[in-house]
């Protein structure tokens, strides 16, 4: 087929004007609208909207002070979230997909949504093709269409075919003409699906869910019982009919009070933030999070499976140089016509990258070409005489540059020598000859056998300079790290010993069974040969063992094991596939990035674990307060702006900066029951320090000046679970404590604060009484922590 120069710009310029560009609404983060709407429209701003409201018809407007929480909580969420959404979508655009096409005769990489109808686009081994378009001249194409069909093996692609945007490109090369762009494709759709990553399993999420699930489920109960419970305490229906009685303001104020000490505002607030903030932290450090619960995941993998080029080695292949076979002292100048031919093709991989300008062509003709192929292990070209010459190649020879094991499998002795080369730590390839077409070698195979060894390529790669540390880093942390590489075992073997990862690496392609690669993962952390389908299975595998699996790549052949991951992790130089379907994307390729991610993962477990304590400890004595005094027929012991006084100095405040502090304490399966363990008995005992505290004072004091003592006593209980949870007591915990008591102690002794809060305590006996039952409160809570450290309830090792 003629070359084909594919459309001129004035084509491309109408086509655009005309609307047939493959333009796509994919974004890569949420929209105005759902950050919005899930930071103000939730059910419990629902709720606390209505008692603010019915705060500002009925009642005293200083009592709804407990709204400006919900305010400031949804603004730090909306402000923090579109943060993040501005650095994720500019960091995205350095990890979009990208097309190769040919206008004007010459060959442009663009992005997908530049396409136009009728474009020449030239896909090529690892790319995603982002628009449907018919094949016109291929070389041995391989499609991976799993991502559409579900079909895993690759289908070959023959000109006049169809290829669809969306699939992935397994081995070969083709020119393609564009048939379908924009919303008449696939690939709209197809790449929003890739990148819309289905949600990984958070257990932040999980528990965080749940908890507002039961709370919901009891919450309109509870809003029942306390509307009937404050009517009978101030005279019952027959009060409230009569307009010349208040009573039902008071009735409608604790009513207020009851359900604001109930719900725990801050918590989904805080676990956003967290996330948020971890992933601002990484994207400083051109580390792009995917998906903000992909920084929690890490923290909880404990398999990390590793390709070593480009992970562990730079991914740069640089030429070493030529070898000749044993016993073969010959002339290489025909090796080097055929490796400059091997090296001009337009899709080449980085073999023939390293290749590139290393030789001359001079006056032979590349014709036709099979490109790579991890499941061929080798490459070919077709080479013709242009004119007769001393020094070229005789005229159709076909050339296969590939792997020493499928091409010297009739040569022992070479074979034995490129395993020497290998063992050093330099890749090794073997060129070899024959007068067969590259064609044959797709649907016989076993025609490489009639194929003539010429000499050994060698290559070298260099071990990226942080990677011993980040694994010994890994090691320490208790993660099982496993190398899983296409190259030979003995080039991997000497990959691992240098960064002390084993001896000797398993050639996983002797592998033939599940069972046999089970029993070599329960000895071995380091493989060889190992094919695309192998990783996936080895995740699998580990996977149901019970781990949590993350694996990295770079390569089309990682697109799928890094799918099925829990976590899938990519470098910035993966294949656009690769990249779309990671969680999270190492856009420098800085391999030392990964520790970094682990520790923030961990800080936001361990830290939304801790507020979590303190917020559900406010819900459980909010809940069980509610009760008694509806139950008996009392006063709610505090007006709703003292409780939002408590709440905000004993749990709002430092649980932001607890959220937010350094903490590097391992993950811990089960955090939903460890809560719930720790937050009902301490809740319990907060609640029944505020009833002992209020009961002598409900009538021998006025109703302004009980209230105020049973709020002491609610303080210093509250306050001292924050002292358990903050442990270990650092300088500045130590001042986040003395701020907030501080804080608390000003708001009696101010004017403003005083009045504001109604708050009125005067040098009694009573106040002795009330610090001493919150004291009594707080002892209570220090021998709960203690009982719960024992028995790894709580765990204050940072």
């Amino acid at each position: 087929m003629a070359f084909d120069p594919g459309l001129t710009s004035a084509e491309v310029l109408e086509r655009e004007r005309d609307g047939q560009a493959n333009v796509t609404h994919a974004p890569t983060s949420r929209s105005l609208r759902s950050i919005f709407a899930e930071n103000v429209f939730t059910f419990f701003n629902g709720i606390l909207t209505v008692c603010f409201i019915a705060v500002i018809l009925l009642g005293d407007l200083r009592d709804g002070f407990f709204y400006g929480v919900v305010v400031f909580n949804a603004l730090i969420g909306i402000v923090q979230e579109l943060r993040a959404k501005r650095a994720l979508d500019r960091l995205a655009l350095l990890a979009a997909p990208e097309t190769a096409v040919r206008r004007d005769g010459e060959l442009q990489i663009i992005r997908p949504e530049e396409v136009v109808l009728g474009d020449l686009i030239i896909v090529r081994p690892g790319d995603q093709v982002t628009a449907d378009a018919e094949v016109l001249v291929t070389t041995a194409l391989f499609v991976d269409e799993s991502l559409l069909t579900g079909e895993s093996d690759p289908i070959a692609k023959k000109p006049g075919d169809q290829l669809m945007s969306g699939s992935l490109v397994s081995s070969g090369t083709a020119e393609a003409r564009v048939t379908a762009v924009g919303a008449d494709s696939y690939a709209s759709k197809l790449t929003a699906e890739i990148k819309r990553h289905s949600l990984v399993h958070s257990e932040l999420r999980a528990a965080t869910n749940r908890i507002l699930v039961y709370l919901s489920w009891i919450l309109v109960p509870m809003i029942i019982i306390i509307g009937f419970g404050r009517i009978a305490t101030y005279g019952g229906f027959a009060a409230l009919a009569n307009p010349a009685d208040q009573s039902w303001r008071l009735a409608l104020i604790d009513a207020v009070a009851g359900v604001v000490g109930i719900i725990p505002e801050g918590l989904v607030l805080l676990t956003s933030l967290a996330f948020g903030v971890a992933a601002i932290s990484l994207t400083r450090q051109k580390v792009l999070v995917q998906e903000l619960a992909a920084v929690e995941v890490l923290a909880r993998v404990d398999a990390l499976c590793l390709d070593k080029t480009g992970t562990l080695t730079t991914g740069a292949i640089g030429f070493h140089g030529l070898e000749n076979l044993p016993a073969d002292t010959g002339d290489l100048d025909d090796c080097r016509v055929a490796l400059a031919a091997l090296a001009t093709d337009e899709a080449g991989n980085s073999t023939s990258r390293a290749l590139a300008n290393r030789f001359e062509l001079g006056d032979a003709i590349a014709g036709e070409r099979l490109a790579f192929s991890s499941q061929r292990a080798f490459s070919a070209v077709r080479l013709s005489q242009a004119a007769s010459g001393p020094g070229l190649p005789d005229n159709g020879v076909t050339w296969l540059l590939g792997a020493p094991e499928k091409l010297l499998a009739g040569h022992p002795e070479a074979l034995k020598a490129a395993n020497t080369f290998a063992s050093s730590g330099r890749r090794t390839l073997v060129l070899a000859r024959t007068a067969s077409l590259p064609t044959h070698f797709v649907d016989n195979p076993d025609a490489v056998a009639s194929c003539s060894p010429a000499c050994f390529v060698i290559f070298e790669e260099t071990v990226r300079p942080d990677a011993r540390e980040t694994l010994d880093y890994f090691a320490a942390e208790g993660v099982r790290v496993i190398v899983l590489s296409g190259d030979n075992p003995r080039t991997v073997s000497a990959i691992a010993r240098k960064l002390g990862l084993g001896e000797t690496a398993i050639d996983a392609s002797l592998l033939l069974s599940d069972d046999e690669l089970t029993a070599a993962l329960a000895e071995s952390n380091v493989f060889g040969r190992v094919s695309p389908a192998q990783k996936q299975t080895v995740v699998a595998l580990l996977q149901g063992q019970g781990r949590s699996v993350a694996m990295t790549g770079d390569g089309v052949n990682d697109a799928m094991a890094i799918k099925n991951a829990d976590l899938g992790i990519a470098m910035g130089n993966a294949t656009p596939a690769t990249r779309a379907v990671s969680r999270i994307v190492l856009l420098d390729s800085r391999f030392d990035r990964m520790p970094e991610v682990l520790m923030l993962g961990r800080r936001v477990i361990a830290n939304v674990e801790r507020v979590s304590n303190l917020f559900l400890s406010k819900t459980v004595y909010g809940i069980v307060l509610a009760l008694f005094t509806a139950a008996f027929a009392w006063e709610f012991p505090f007006l709703p702006r003292q409780l939002t006084l408590v709440s905000v100095l004993a749990i709002g405040v430092p649980s932001f900066f607890l959220a937010l502090a350094p903490n590097r304490r391992r993950y811990r399966h089960g955090i939903l029951p460890r809560v719930l363990k720790f937050s009902l008995p301490t809740g319990i005992i907060a609640a029944t320090a505020c009833l002992v505290a209020f009961a002598p004072i409900r009538e021998a004091l006025p109703q302004r000046e009980a209230r105020s003592l049973a709020t002491i006593a609610l303080f210093i209980v509250s306050l001292w679970i924050v002292s358990v949870l903050a442990r270990p007591l650092s300088r500045q915990r130590i001042a986040l404590v003395l701020s907030v008591s501080l804080a608390f102690v000003l708001a009696y002794l101010l004017p403003f604060t005083r009045d504001f809060f109604l708050l009125e305590v005067s040098l009694s006996p009573w106040l002795f009484y009330v610090v001493g039952v919150g004291i009594a409160g707080a002892c209570g809570i220090e021998i709960y922590y203690r009982f719960a450290k024992r028995q790894g309830l709580v765990v204050d090792r940072e």
